[in-house]
């Protein structure tokens, strides 16, 4: 499906950015003019994935993180999140509920269920060393003015 419009970003892997991350994917949104839960929901899915790059991908150094989304027809948001980090190993036992693997007990390991939860479509690709690609997509409720 062709794109009617795109944004790229690329920034460093700092928790600070995070903030930034949200902010920016949901301005570029807002052309859609969706509900607020929709735009809550998105924000909260970007920040998920950007909170993965942060405190697993680059556990140890500051990399980027790559940000693409891209808006096609019938209001769809596809939203790639990249990074060039350690990798995961076993991506089905990581987007399992609860599961972790940062040493700090902060961590609930909930960040891909609650992706999944708030978007139509996730799908995580990941090689060892090579880093991880977050792609989800979400259908807004609006139609697609002027983009």
């Amino acid at each position: 499906m062709k794109p009617q419009n795109e944004m790229n970003i690329i920034f460093d892997s700092r928790s600070s950015n995070e903030g930034f991350a949200r902010s920016a994917v949901s301005a570029f949104v807002t052309q859609l003019d969706p509900t607020v839960g929709e735009l809550n929901e998105i924000k909260t899915a970007v920040s998920e994935a950007v909170t993965n790059c942060v405190v697993h991908a680059y556990a140890d150094r500051i990399g980027k993180v790559f940000i693409n989304v891209r808006i096609s027809d019938n209001s769809l948001v596809t939203v790639k999140v990249r990074d060039k980090g350690c990798g995961i190993a076993d991506v089905k036992q990581a987007m399992e509920p609860l599961f972790t693997t940062a040493p700090s007990e902060e961590r609930a390991g909930l960040g891909f269920a609650v992706m999944q939860s708030f978007t139509d479509k996730l799908r995580v690709r990941s090689s060892v060393g090579k880093g991880t690609t977050v792609t989800f997509q979400k259908r807004l409720s609006c139609r697609v003015n002027n983009v």
